[in-house]
């Protein structure tokens, strides 16, 4: 259950209260794509920074171990020790990144393993199937994601059949929810805008697919080669059209700057991986944007990666220890980065919270983005 807490412009600050645990949003979801974030970080670890909701990966978790192993296991939750709330992806995705290994038709999608090349089969039953058997928090409706490029025509045939999906997905999780072998019964089910960047197919969509009552809207199909400017602008004409009690999500998003914006324009989840790849390559977030740790200037810099960041590499590391770790190949070095980035991450997104309960998100953006722009050079 979603309940809006505030609202400052189309900011909104609210919370959803689920069978795990009560998420406060705004929220950025920590990626956990095969239930582990990749850099040594484990379940304890999320807690300790302020974690508040993990994504797993429908498609890999599917692929290996096996989502029956999964629930045999007792979930997601007992198997990777996470206590809090989870959000499952359908793999409609991967069937967008998986373009040469994939045939789309009505029924579902036939695609070749990335690990082994077995032939998979994956429709919306299945992708329920597979995240019941998973037993997260919340399971995304399988869908479509087609290229940003592709022609109107084609995204028009797949809107229409993401649609036909989701009504399919609607109709088998209710089902598996009501069967006593079913992990997770309370399992919500958020759908998934999509359209490419055509305005008039994004809005017909969001009104299509608010009609039927879901637990949470999702807009899915940017961040996958279109500019800034064309997302916030798909964001404008779109989100308005979703309901206002009920969580919107957009996926694959993104940079500090993009969450900001799309908080300002009603948004409530975000996930991306950046803050854990960045900072498995040297790349620190701070409030001057990022900065590359592995720049000889840091070589002897005493500081800490961001000075008043409560992280455990901010705490107990200087920015010349944490330099050494990197050049020398050190596991270490790559865990006390990614934990610093998904701290910065989480703790903006509690900034952001607050600001919105204050009314004062205008001024709080303005000043964020004015830092990043600052650069590397005031960090």
């Amino acid at each position: 259950m979603y309940r809006l807490i505030k609202k400052d412009g189309r900011a909104k600050r609210g919370e959803l209260t689920t069978v795990h645990g009560t998420v406060q949003t705004p929220v950025f979801m920590n990626v956990g794509t095969v239930a582990a974030i990749k850099g040594a970080v484990s379940s304890i670890d999320l807690a300790g920074i302020g974690t508040q909701i993990e994504l797993c990966n429908t498609y890999h978790l599917h692929v290996r171990p096996g989502d029956e192993i999964v629930a045999q296991m007792g979930g997601l939750n007992p198997f990777m020790g996470w206590n809090g709330p989870t959000l499952t992806d359908s793999g409609g995705f991967q069937v967008f990144s998986l373009a040469k290994l994939r045939k789309i038709k009505e029924e579902g999608v036939t695609f070749h393993s990335h690990v082994d090349g077995r032939l998979i089969f994956m429709g919306p039953e299945q992708s329920m199937q597979i995240q019941s058997h998973l037993a997260s928090t919340i399971a995304m409706a399988f869908d479509e994601c087609p290229s940003s490029v592709a022609e109107r025509s084609y995204i028009q045939q797949s809107v229409d059949r993401t649609t036909r999906w989701l009504q399919r997905c609607k109709t088998e999780m209710q089902r598996l929810n009501s069967l006593p072998e079913t992990i997770n019964k309370q399992q919500m089910l958020f759908g998934i805008n999509q359209g490419g960047v055509f305005d008039d197919i994004r809005m017909e969509h969001a009104k299509v697919i608010r009609e039927m009552d879901l637990d949470g809207y999702a807009i899915g199909g940017l961040a996958v080669g279109e500019t800034h400017e064309e997302m916030y602008r798909i964001l404008d004409c779109t989100v308005p059209l979703l309901p206002d009690d009920k969580p919107v999500y957009l996926m694959g998003v993104g940079t500090p700057a993009n969450i900001l914006e799309g908080v300002d324009r009603g948004v409530d989840f975000f996930d991306c991986v950046y803050p854990s790849r960045n900072g498995r390559h040297g790349h620190a977030y701070t409030n001057f944007g990022k900065i590359n740790l592995r720049n000889e200037k840091y070589k002897t810099d005493d500081r800490p990666i961001e000075p008043g960041c409560d992280c455990p590499a901010c705490r107990n590391h200087s920015r010349a220890y944490i330099r050494h770790l990197l050049v020398s190949g050190e596991m270490l070095g790559l865990r006390l980065m990614v934990l610093h980035n998904l701290r910065f991450y989480n703790r903006m997104m509690e900034e952001i919270r607050e600001a919105i309960e204050q009314g004062r998100y205008q001024e709080y953006k303005k000043m964020r983005l004015a830092g990043f722009a600052e650069g590397e050079a005031q960090a």
